[in-house]
């Protein structure tokens, strides 16, 4: 055996000196014969060089330079070369180091060609020996040196290895790298640096702002730099234009950079102007990588839309019709401009006036050619086709697998259009509606095939799979769209198909979705096979044929049995995680996006739902029409309008609140509650703090707040309120607001036909946001609803499906606060006096920080205040109530009474550019708080500073023993705790420089206790 080893081993030897010429071995002892002129040293196990000799540092590097010539890709793995690097890196960083003028050009030429020549796994675990001289010559007086020194950065950090990168980062910050970048930058466009120097240095900025997105901050707010970086627009150098825009792909990966770069029109000048640059492949593609970047979340995408709408639409269709323009095999270049132009159809699946543009240029004629190459080449005169024909012509096409890694892309886009469609977008030309009816066919064929694929996923078939889970959404939408022509054809296409075996079809879906529900184990795969089974029931769930169908067949207990399992053992899954197309490395690497879908992670939860309610829908209608309902199985439907009150008061995503608000609208529920509701509708009842009476025409009366009208219900409040005071004046809160506070209720008179019990319920739901009423009454509601624009509930009242995208409604008043909110106020909050000086009032001379604020808001948000004032104590008596917290305590806390919500801090790249004060100001703004709720009872929002409190802690640990000693000396113990587990790991290190004597010794021996449990932590 040794003997085998022993041969194989000879032979292997034989093989590598096979590969290794004369020449190169001669070269390779002329570098070792230079190397070994100058000293060298060891230093935890590194080779550290040092020779100040000018013309060994240059017959180093010339030896180098050599060898490095000499490598080739098949040589560039041998032992040889591999048990070099280390020496030739060492010496290179030695005398980049030492900046020795005569040599430094060669040296960072050599750096150039070093980085150039050598494969990454051979350099990449000894590339720290030369990132800090070369990111410390980057402000080198010589030209051709800080360029090289540029070159050679660029590539070691497109290269460099997750183990590296974070040592690598704190060399560049030692150095100052990315603001010596923008110092070059800079001084090109004062007219001393070439074109050349100036593209280096954005790409390497470029490069920096890729990999760290905590280096994004100081670029996008630097105003001098994106002015000279807009004055590119300009410049007639195609290569200068390419390197700008990405450099504006890469402070977009921002949210915050891509909202300053979308308020510079000419960023989106250049961006529009590239994408529709047909005959420059590379700057066409740097121009759609840019609008991919402001497409991350739903707010920049329609921000570049309202500039440039019309001119992107037009870029992004003539970029998808290039692929008609070749035939055969497309290159690299063009199919990879396709994928960006149908990466970018897809913001279809955000509404807006995009969509008039995207039908307007023949979208659908594209999709179809897309599909079945060049559709309209082959089937220009077959306008009238039967459903049979075009099932035949559509499978025949799909079957050739054409551009088949486009396709996830095309039904996305389709969907899209279908969600946000409308009959009058469609071109009216008969061969146009042939085109659409042609898509429809595809879409459903694909359907079909998602769910003969249900039954056998496996890893061979997975990508098919993932193709037919896009079309298959698209189906959905298309049944639902609020295109009548779309929704129709799409339900009488999929009926012929699922003709022959649909009702085996469904049975098999619940079986198996039933099978998943009560199945103990849920794999990765299990995700993409329940996510098509969901969207496919709800489909079916939309057809007329199947609805009674699935019921009989224990529909309705299945989907409530899923309900059931997600709400005790949520499978969380985004849509990325079934859709490989959506994985791109814009997500992976963006920061500061706020990306909330419609979906989020509660996709199979959605889906469940939409196919329940569609069901609800069909046994209500049954019921309407006097027939005999199916039955529930058993079920309770006390128990599921339980568990869909759950979901719609959990955090759960605005898809699944919306259909469970939908689904219990099917019981007499309406609305979204929240969590002051009851408090406020409280203040109602007792009438308590009443500003307003509605008198009805038999003269009975609803005493009301006219605060909690003007911000949810205007149309309640008298058209023409009689002026309060003379709002021109000037007067300190005293007899003359004491009037104002206590003025008499204004009295309105209402129509004879509103209905008192619909004006109570009415009530009911603008103080709660939600209501509960039988079908006699909802009739009245419905009027009732129309006439105040209570738009939301006029569509649960009426049962109308929700649409795709629409927010949930929030139940707000901070707008009280606001001009119009002043007049009506009756009470002032004040806050302690601190940083603010010099305040002024425009309704009042008060001199302190406060707010104008209203009785039936902050007792409905606060027991404490709410029994203050019942107390009868002087200070029930008064108008004014003594906040002892700051003004910025003071704004968070009021947001919290009129909202519900907390302001968070900033965060992302603008907290963690913060300095010391400013992160410690606002986190003792927080600890503030937390006592202040500690005092007046408010365990929510004492919680919800708590959290945010150690969040911060997380992200600014070397502030632990500054929040250790606020906290305390607030008596914030539970705080005090965590904050010292936040100082333990420093303890002896605080100890020993002394910073711990300004603790008390109780919170001394607290972090001692802390440093101790760690250490055994540790040891164990």
């Amino acid at each position: 055996m040794n003997t085998k080893i022993g041969v194989m081993k000879s032979k292997k030897k034989v093989e590598n000196n096979r590969e290794i010429t004369g020449h190169m071995l001669t070269l390779h002892h002329r570098l070792y014969h230079s190397l070994n002129l100058s000293p060298r040293s060891y230093s935890n196990r590194e080779r550290k060089w040092q020779c100040t000799d000018i013309e060994i540092q240059r017959l180093i590097l010339r030896s180098v330079d050599a060898f490095l010539d000499s490598i080739t890709n098949e040589t560039s793995q041998h032992p040889l070369v591999k048990d070099s690097v280390a020496d030739m890196v060492g010496a290179l960083g030695g005398i980049l180091h030492l900046k020795s003028e005569p040599v430094l050009y060669l040296a960072s030429t050599v750096a150039v060609k070093m980085v150039n020549v050598l494969p990454s796994s051979v350099i990449q675990s000894h590339l720290i020996d030369i990132v800090h001289p070369l990111s410390s010559l980057l402000k080198s007086p010589t030209l051709q040196v800080s360029l090289s020194c540029a070159i050679s950065l660029s590539l070691i950090i497109s290269n460099i290895s997750l183990k590296i990168e974070s040592e690598v980062w704190e060399i560049l910050r030692e150095t100052k790298t990315v603001a010596n970048i923008v110092c070059n930058i800079k001084e090109f466009y004062r007219g001393t640096k070439p074109v050349e120097y100036y593209q280096e240095m954005v790409s390497l900025l470029s490069n920096i702002l890729w990999r760290w997105p905590s280096s994004r901050f100081s670029i996008w707010n630097d105003i001098e730099l994106l002015d000279a970086l807009d004055l590119v627009s300009v410049e007639t150098s195609i290569s200068a234009k390419i390197s700008v825009l990405q450099l504006y792909s890469a402070i977009a990966l921002c949210g915050n950079g891509a909202k300053k770069l979308l308020e510079r029109k000419a960023c989106l000048g250049l961006m529009v102007h590239s994408m529709g640059n047909s005959d420059l492949h590379s700057l066409q593609m740097e121009g759609f990588k840019l609008t991919e970047c402001f497409a991350l979340t739903e707010q920049g995408c329609l921000t570049m839309l309202n500039v440039c709408c019309k001119s992107l639409v037009r870029a992004t269709i003539d970029a998808m019709s290039t692929f008609s323009e070749h035939s055969g095999k497309l290159s690299k270049d063009h199919l990879s401009l396709l994928i960006k132009a149908c990466h970018m159809a897809m913001i279809t699946r955000w509404a807006g006036e995009h969509h008039v543009y995207f039908w307007k240029y023949g979208i659908h004629g594209i999709i179809l050619d897309l599909l079945l190459n060049n559709y309209h080449k082959k089937y220009e005169l077959q306008h009238h086709l039967s459903i049979a024909e075009q099932i035949t012509i559509a499978q025949e096409g799909l079957n050739t697998n054409y551009l088949l890694i486009l396709r996830p892309y095309i039904w996305d886009i389709v969907g899209g259009l279908a969600l946000h469609g409308a009959d009058d977008l469609i071109p009216n030309a008969q061969w146009d509606k042939s085109l659409v009816n042609m898509i429809i066919t595809c879409a459903c064929l694909s359907f079909m095939e998602s769910i003969r694929a249900t039954r056998q996923i496996c890893q061979k078939d997975i990508v098919a799979t993932f193709v037919n889970e896009a079309a298959s959404r698209a189906v959905l939408f298309m049944i639902y769209s609020p295109c009548k022509h779309v929704a129709s054809q799409t339900k009488a296409v999929l009926c012929e198909m699922l003709r022959p075996n649909g009702k085996e079809d469904v049975k098999y879906l619940l079986n198996t979705l039933n099978a998943m529900t009560s199945g103990d184990k849920f794999k990765v795969s299990d995700n993409l096979q329940m996510t098509i089974i969901l969207i496919s029931l709800a489909s079916c769930s939309g057809l007329a044929k199947y609805q009674k169908h699935i019921i009989k067949n224990n529909g309705i207990k299945t989907l409530v049995s899923f309900l059931s399992s997600q709400l005790n053992r949520p499978f969380l899954i985004e849509r990325s995680s079934v859709a490989l197309h959506l994985r791109n490395t814009y997500t992976k690497k963006a920061c500061c996006h706020v990306t909330k879908g419609w979906e989020g992670q509660d996709m199979l939860l959605l889906f469940g739902l939409w196919a329940l309610t569609e069901l609800l829908h069909y046994l209500n209608l049954q019921k309407n029409n006097g027939e005999v309902s199916i039955g529930w199985m058993d079920y309770s439907e006390s128990q599921l309008v339980s568990q869909l009150k759950v979901v719609l008061n959990g955090s759960y995503a605005p898809g699944p609140k919306w259909y469970a608000a939908y689904a219990l609208s099917f019981f007499g529920h309406y609305g979204f509650p929240n969590k002051h509701g009851p408090a406020i509708s409280k203040a109602l009842v007792d009438s308590e703090h009443t500003d307003l009476k509605l008198v009805l025409m038999n003269n009975e009366s609803v005493s009301v707040h006219a605060v909690i009208l003007m911000v949810r219900c205007r149309t309640l409040l008298p058209h023409r309120e009689r002026p309060l005071d003379d709002k021109t004046s000037t007067y300190s809160f005293s007899e003359q607001d004491k009037e104002r506070c206590e003025r008499l209720p204004v009295v309105v008179r209402l129509s004879a036909h509103v209905d008192c019990q619909a004006l109570l319920k009415l009530l009911e739901y603008i103080y709660s946001g939600f209501l509960q009423a039988g079908e006699d009454l909802v009739k009245k509601l419905r009027i009732f609803a129309k006439h105040c624009h209570l738009h939301h509930l006029l569509q649960l009242l009426c049962r109308r499906r929700p649409r795709w995208g629409t927010p949930i409604p929030i139940f707000d008043l901070t707008a009280a606060l606001g001009e119009a909110g002043h007049q009506i106020s009756d009470i002032v909050l004040e806050a302690k006096v601190d940083e603010l000086e010099h305040w002024s009032c425009d309704i009042c001379c008060i001199s302190r920080p406060h707010v104008h604020a209203h009785k039936v808001v902050v007792c409905s948000s606060c027991e404490y205040l709410q029994a203050l004032f019942q107390s009868g104590m002087q200070e029930s008596q008064s108008h004014t109530i003594k906040v002892p917290i700051s003004w910025k305590a003071l704004i968070k806390l009021v947001h919290w009474f009129y909202s519900g919500e907390l302001p968070l801090p900033v965060s992302g790249c603008l907290w963690d550019n913060l300095d010391s004060d400013e992160k410690l100001l606002e986190m003792a703004t927080y600890l503030e708080l937390c006592w202040l709720a500690e005092f007046w009872l408010l365990e929510d929002l004492h919680e919800k500073c708590s959290r945010i409190v150690i969040s911060c802690l997380d992200s600014s640990r070397y502030l632990s023993i500054k929040i250790l000693r606020i906290a305390a000396s607030l008596n914030q113990w539970k705080l005090t705790e965590v904050s010292a587990e936040y100082v333990a790991p420093l303890y002896h290190r605080l100890r020993i420089s002394g910073e711990l004597e300004a603790l008390d010794e109780e919170l001394v021996d607290m972090v001692r206790a802390a440093s101790v449990r760690l250490s055994q932590e540790d040891s164990n």
